[in-house]
Protein backbone atom coordinates (compact mmCIF):
# COMPACT_ATOMS: atom_id res chain seq x y z
CA UNK A 1 0.00 0.00 0.00
CA UNK A 2 2.98 2.58 0.71
CA UNK A 3 5.74 2.81 -1.15
CA UNK A 4 8.98 4.86 -1.32
CA UNK A 5 11.67 5.20 -4.14
CA UNK A 6 15.56 6.12 -4.17
CA UNK A 7 17.19 6.62 -6.90
CA UNK A 8 20.89 6.05 -7.85
CA UNK A 9 23.61 8.81 -9.21
CA UNK A 10 22.93 7.50 -12.79
CA UNK A 11 19.59 6.78 -12.61
CA UNK A 12 16.08 8.47 -12.13
CA UNK A 13 14.08 5.47 -12.33
CA UNK A 14 12.49 6.09 -15.72
CA UNK A 15 14.31 3.28 -17.83
CA UNK A 16 13.42 0.60 -15.08
CA UNK A 17 11.77 -2.64 -16.57
CA UNK A 18 8.59 -2.75 -15.93
CA UNK A 19 7.22 -5.56 -14.15
CA UNK A 20 3.70 -6.26 -11.67
CA UNK A 21 3.58 -8.39 -8.32
CA UNK A 22 0.98 -9.84 -6.83
CA UNK A 23 1.21 -11.09 -3.32
CA UNK A 24 -1.17 -14.52 -2.67
CA UNK A 25 -0.18 -15.33 1.07
CA UNK A 26 2.08 -14.54 3.70
CA UNK A 27 3.08 -17.16 6.35
CA UNK A 28 5.50 -17.25 9.29
CA UNK A 29 7.38 -19.72 11.23
CA UNK A 30 8.07 -19.55 15.16
CA UNK A 31 10.21 -21.18 17.49
CA UNK A 32 8.40 -21.53 20.79
CA UNK A 33 10.25 -19.35 22.31
CA UNK A 34 8.85 -16.45 19.53
CA UNK A 35 11.77 -15.85 17.31
CA UNK A 36 10.66 -15.81 13.55
CA UNK A 37 12.36 -19.06 12.17
CA UNK A 38 11.03 -18.06 8.67
CA UNK A 39 8.93 -15.80 6.16
CA UNK A 40 7.38 -17.34 3.06
CA UNK A 41 5.27 -15.87 1.12
CA UNK A 42 3.34 -17.08 -2.22
CA UNK A 43 3.16 -14.58 -5.35
CA UNK A 44 2.46 -13.66 -8.80
CA UNK A 45 4.49 -11.65 -11.10
CA UNK A 46 4.25 -10.78 -14.76
CA UNK A 47 7.60 -9.31 -16.42
CA UNK A 48 8.65 -8.85 -19.89
CA UNK A 49 5.99 -10.22 -22.32
CA UNK A 50 4.03 -11.75 -19.91
CA UNK A 51 2.80 -7.99 -19.51
CA UNK A 52 1.15 -7.57 -22.57
CA UNK A 53 -0.24 -11.27 -22.43
CA UNK A 54 -1.84 -10.59 -18.73
CA UNK A 55 0.84 -13.87 -18.27
CA UNK A 56 1.40 -14.53 -14.55
CA UNK A 57 4.25 -16.76 -13.01
CA UNK A 58 4.14 -18.24 -9.57
CA UNK A 59 6.94 -17.40 -6.96
CA UNK A 60 7.44 -18.51 -3.55
CA UNK A 61 9.62 -15.68 -1.95
CA UNK A 62 11.45 -16.44 1.09
CA UNK A 63 14.03 -14.55 3.16
CA UNK A 64 17.36 -14.81 1.31
CA UNK A 65 15.54 -15.80 -1.65
CA UNK A 66 14.61 -12.87 -3.80
CA UNK A 67 12.74 -13.35 -6.78
CA UNK A 68 15.36 -11.96 -9.75
CA UNK A 69 13.57 -10.53 -12.89
CA UNK A 70 15.15 -8.11 -15.60
CA UNK A 71 17.87 -7.38 -13.47
CA UNK A 72 15.80 -6.37 -10.70
CA UNK A 73 15.68 -8.39 -7.14
CA UNK A 74 12.61 -8.26 -5.08
CA UNK A 75 13.02 -9.35 -1.16
CA UNK A 76 10.69 -10.49 1.62
CA UNK A 77 12.55 -8.14 4.57
CA UNK A 78 9.49 -8.36 7.31
CA UNK A 79 6.02 -8.79 8.20
CA UNK A 80 3.00 -7.31 10.14
CA UNK A 81 -0.14 -6.79 10.82
CA UNK A 82 -3.20 -5.01 9.70
CA UNK A 83 -6.11 -4.87 12.19
CA UNK A 84 -9.96 -4.29 10.32
CA UNK A 85 -12.75 -2.46 11.84
CA UNK A 86 -16.14 -1.59 10.69
CA UNK A 87 -17.74 0.98 11.42
CA UNK A 88 -21.72 1.13 11.36
CA UNK A 89 -23.47 5.03 11.68
CA UNK A 90 -26.93 5.53 13.30
CA UNK A 91 -28.62 5.40 9.71
CA UNK A 92 -27.13 1.74 9.20
CA UNK A 93 -24.63 2.33 6.69
CA UNK A 94 -21.63 1.16 7.37
CA UNK A 95 -17.32 1.28 6.25
CA UNK A 96 -15.24 -1.06 6.99
CA UNK A 97 -10.75 -0.24 6.92
CA UNK A 98 -8.10 -2.41 7.12
CA UNK A 99 -5.21 -0.19 7.77
CA UNK A 100 -1.14 -1.48 8.56
CA UNK A 101 -0.36 -0.74 12.19
CA UNK A 102 3.64 -0.27 13.06
CA UNK A 103 5.13 -3.13 15.21
CA UNK A 104 6.56 -1.38 18.31
CA UNK A 105 7.97 -4.70 19.77
CA UNK A 106 10.06 -7.32 17.31
CA UNK A 107 9.62 -9.81 19.80
CA UNK A 108 5.64 -10.15 20.51
CA UNK A 109 4.68 -7.46 17.97
CA UNK A 110 2.36 -5.53 19.65
CA UNK A 111 1.72 -3.12 17.32
CA UNK A 112 0.18 0.69 17.25
CA UNK A 113 -2.12 2.37 14.45
CA UNK A 114 -4.90 4.28 13.69
CA UNK A 115 -7.66 4.37 11.23
CA UNK A 116 -10.48 7.57 10.43
CA UNK A 117 -13.62 6.81 8.83
CA UNK A 118 -15.72 8.95 7.06
CA UNK A 119 -19.30 8.68 6.90
CA UNK A 120 -21.28 7.61 3.74
CA UNK A 121 -22.42 10.11 1.75
CA UNK A 122 -26.12 11.03 2.74
CA UNK A 123 -25.87 10.26 6.39
CA UNK A 124 -25.91 13.56 7.36
CA UNK A 125 -27.79 16.57 5.98
CA UNK A 126 -24.52 18.79 5.50
CA UNK A 127 -21.02 18.49 4.55
CA UNK A 128 -20.25 20.54 8.13
CA UNK A 129 -22.46 17.99 10.13
CA UNK A 130 -20.90 15.12 8.54
CA UNK A 131 -17.43 16.18 8.85
CA UNK A 132 -18.20 16.82 12.46
CA UNK A 133 -19.32 13.01 12.78
CA UNK A 134 -16.05 11.07 11.21
CA UNK A 135 -14.92 8.57 13.77
CA UNK A 136 -11.14 8.16 14.47
CA UNK A 137 -9.82 4.90 16.13
CA UNK A 138 -5.99 4.75 17.52
CA UNK A 139 -4.90 2.35 19.90
CA UNK A 140 -2.75 -1.33 20.28
CA UNK A 141 -3.06 -4.21 18.48
CA UNK A 142 -1.92 -7.85 20.33
CA UNK A 143 -1.59 -10.72 17.95
CA UNK A 144 -1.53 -12.90 20.81
CA UNK A 145 -3.38 -11.14 23.60
CA UNK A 146 -2.12 -10.62 27.63
CA UNK A 147 -3.74 -8.62 30.04
CA UNK A 148 -2.91 -7.31 32.87
CA UNK A 149 -5.97 -5.21 34.22
CA UNK A 150 -7.03 -4.16 31.24
CA UNK A 151 -3.88 -2.44 30.12
CA UNK A 152 -2.71 -4.56 26.82
CA UNK A 153 0.02 -6.48 25.81
CA UNK A 154 1.30 -9.71 23.58
CA UNK A 155 3.07 -12.94 24.56
CA UNK A 156 3.85 -14.30 21.46
CA UNK A 157 4.46 -12.57 17.70
CA UNK A 158 1.74 -15.41 16.00
CA UNK A 159 -1.74 -14.68 16.16
CA UNK A 160 -3.50 -16.75 18.54
CA UNK A 161 -5.23 -14.80 20.59
CA UNK A 162 -5.76 -11.34 19.02
CA UNK A 163 -7.16 -8.23 20.69
CA UNK A 164 -6.76 -4.32 20.98
CA UNK A 165 -7.06 -1.75 22.75
CA UNK A 166 -8.66 1.65 21.31
CA UNK A 167 -9.62 4.77 21.80
CA UNK A 168 -12.69 6.00 19.78
CA UNK A 169 -13.08 9.77 18.88
CA UNK A 170 -15.76 11.39 17.42
CA UNK A 171 -15.07 15.18 15.39
CA UNK A 172 -13.52 16.38 12.70
CA UNK A 173 -10.28 14.00 11.83
CA UNK A 174 -8.72 16.09 9.22
CA UNK A 175 -9.43 13.98 6.67
CA UNK A 176 -10.67 16.67 4.08
CA UNK A 177 -7.97 20.33 5.17
CA UNK A 178 -5.29 18.82 2.85
CA UNK A 179 -2.70 18.35 5.95
CA UNK A 180 -0.49 15.34 5.55
CA UNK A 181 -0.88 12.94 8.56
CA UNK A 182 0.63 9.70 9.77
CA UNK A 183 -0.93 6.75 9.03
CA UNK A 184 0.21 4.96 12.87
CA UNK A 185 -1.62 8.39 14.91
CA UNK A 186 -4.13 11.09 15.28
CA UNK A 187 -3.36 14.37 14.61
CA UNK A 188 -3.14 15.70 18.47
CA UNK A 189 -3.87 19.49 17.46
CA UNK A 190 -7.00 17.85 16.54
CA UNK A 191 -7.55 16.47 19.60
CA UNK A 192 -5.98 19.50 21.78
CA UNK A 193 -8.45 21.96 20.15
CA UNK A 194 -11.89 20.15 20.74
CA UNK A 195 -12.85 19.45 17.08
CA UNK A 196 -11.79 15.24 17.58
CA UNK A 197 -13.05 14.18 21.12
CA UNK A 198 -12.78 10.61 22.53
CA UNK A 199 -15.89 8.93 22.97
CA UNK A 200 -14.67 5.42 24.86
CA UNK A 201 -12.09 3.54 25.84
CA UNK A 202 -12.96 -0.12 24.99
CA UNK A 203 -11.08 -3.58 24.79
CA UNK A 204 -12.38 -5.46 21.82
CA UNK A 205 -11.04 -9.51 20.27
CA UNK A 206 -12.65 -10.29 17.04
CA UNK A 207 -16.07 -10.27 16.50
CA UNK A 208 -17.04 -8.02 19.50
CA UNK A 209 -18.36 -4.36 19.40
CA UNK A 210 -18.87 -1.11 21.43
CA UNK A 211 -22.16 0.97 20.75
CA UNK A 212 -21.36 4.90 21.16
CA UNK A 213 -23.99 6.87 22.64
CA UNK A 214 -25.48 8.05 19.27
CA UNK A 215 -25.81 4.85 18.57
CA UNK A 216 -22.23 4.78 16.01
CA UNK A 217 -21.24 0.74 16.63
CA UNK A 218 -17.27 0.17 16.40
CA UNK A 219 -16.67 -3.81 15.29
CA UNK A 220 -13.21 -5.33 15.61
CA UNK A 221 -13.11 -7.82 12.58
CA UNK A 222 -9.53 -9.14 13.41
CA UNK A 223 -6.67 -8.83 11.60
CA UNK A 224 -4.15 -9.62 8.34
CA UNK A 225 -0.78 -10.05 7.99
CA UNK A 226 0.93 -7.71 5.37
CA UNK A 227 4.54 -8.71 4.04
CA UNK A 228 7.65 -5.19 3.49
CA UNK A 229 9.35 -6.26 -0.48
CA UNK A 230 12.23 -4.59 -0.99
CA UNK A 231 12.90 -3.67 -4.95
CA UNK A 232 16.63 -3.38 -5.54
CA UNK A 233 18.13 -2.54 -9.27
CA UNK A 234 22.05 -2.71 -9.43
CA UNK A 235 22.90 -2.31 -13.11
CA UNK A 236 26.60 -2.66 -11.77
CA UNK A 237 27.12 -5.62 -9.90
CA UNK A 238 28.57 -8.22 -12.20
CA UNK A 239 31.28 -4.98 -12.43
CA UNK A 240 31.79 -4.98 -8.63
CA UNK A 241 32.24 -9.00 -8.13
CA UNK A 242 34.61 -8.37 -10.90
CA UNK A 243 36.71 -6.11 -9.23
CA UNK A 244 35.67 -7.80 -6.03
CA UNK A 245 37.44 -10.84 -7.77
CA UNK A 246 40.49 -9.07 -9.17
CA UNK A 247 41.28 -7.74 -5.61
CA UNK A 248 41.00 -11.21 -4.01
CA UNK A 249 43.49 -12.25 -7.03
CA UNK A 250 45.80 -9.74 -5.72
CA UNK A 251 46.02 -10.56 -2.43
CA UNK A 252 46.45 -14.19 -2.87
CA UNK A 253 49.92 -13.22 -5.30
CA UNK A 254 51.26 -11.16 -2.64
CA UNK A 255 51.25 -13.88 0.29
CA UNK A 256 52.24 -16.27 -2.31
CA UNK A 257 54.93 -14.02 -2.96
CA UNK A 258 58.85 -14.46 -0.91
CA UNK A 259 59.70 -10.28 -0.61
CA UNK A 260 62.96 -10.02 0.30
CA UNK A 261 64.97 -6.86 1.09
CA UNK A 262 69.04 -6.35 0.72
CA UNK A 263 70.54 -3.33 1.72
CA UNK A 264 74.09 -2.08 0.08
CA UNK A 265 76.64 0.18 1.51
CA UNK A 266 79.83 1.57 -0.10
CA UNK A 267 82.47 3.23 2.23
CA UNK A 268 86.30 4.40 1.12
CA UNK A 269 88.72 1.56 2.46
CA UNK A 270 91.92 1.99 4.30
CA UNK A 271 93.87 2.04 1.07
CA UNK A 272 93.79 4.90 -1.87
CA UNK A 273 91.83 2.10 -4.20
CA UNK A 274 90.26 0.16 -1.69
CA UNK A 275 86.32 0.11 -0.98
CA UNK A 276 84.23 -1.41 1.91
CA UNK A 277 81.00 -3.30 0.93
CA UNK A 278 78.55 -3.78 3.74
CA UNK A 279 75.51 -6.07 2.72
CA UNK A 280 72.61 -6.75 4.67
CA UNK A 281 69.21 -8.39 4.13
CA UNK A 282 65.80 -9.36 5.42
CA UNK A 283 63.03 -11.73 4.83
CA UNK A 284 59.49 -10.52 4.82
CA UNK A 285 58.13 -14.31 4.80
CA UNK A 286 58.83 -16.47 6.83
CA UNK A 287 59.52 -18.97 3.77
CA UNK A 288 62.85 -20.98 4.40
CA UNK A 289 66.40 -20.36 2.16
CA UNK A 290 66.70 -16.80 3.28
CA UNK A 291 70.35 -17.83 3.91
CA UNK A 292 71.16 -19.43 0.90
CA UNK A 293 69.58 -16.78 -1.25
CA UNK A 294 71.45 -13.96 0.57
CA UNK A 295 74.77 -16.21 -0.41
CA UNK A 296 73.79 -16.20 -4.02
CA UNK A 297 72.87 -12.22 -4.02
CA UNK A 298 76.16 -11.75 -2.55
CA UNK A 299 78.50 -13.62 -4.76
CA UNK A 300 76.96 -12.16 -7.74
CA UNK A 301 78.08 -8.46 -6.45
CA UNK A 302 81.81 -9.39 -5.54
CA UNK A 303 82.27 -12.28 -8.57
CA UNK A 304 83.92 -9.82 -10.57
CA UNK A 305 86.96 -8.41 -8.23
CA UNK A 306 89.49 -8.49 -11.00
CA UNK A 307 87.55 -6.03 -12.97
CA UNK A 308 86.85 -3.63 -9.90
CA UNK A 309 89.27 -1.73 -6.96
CA UNK A 310 90.20 -4.06 -4.49
CA UNK A 311 86.98 -4.38 -1.50
CA UNK A 312 86.23 -5.99 1.56
CA UNK A 313 82.87 -7.21 2.18
CA UNK A 314 81.22 -7.40 5.37
CA UNK A 315 77.98 -8.89 6.33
Amino acid sequence: MYDSFRAGSATDGTGLAPFCIKVNDFSADYLDTGQAEMFTSNISYQSGQDIATNTWKDYRLRVNEPLRTDGARVYLTGHGYAPQFTVTFPDGQSRTETMQFQPDDAVTFLSSGALRFDPPGGSFPNPDERRKNQIAIEGLFAPTASFSGTLLTSSFPDARDPAVAIDIYKGDTGLDTGIPQSIFSLNKEMINQGRLVKQDRVNLRPGETRTLTDGTQVRFDGAKEFANLQVSYDPVQQWVLVFAVTMMLGLLISLVIRRRRMWVRLRPGAGPEQVDLELGGLARTDHAGWGGEFDDLREKLVADQRSSPPMRVSM
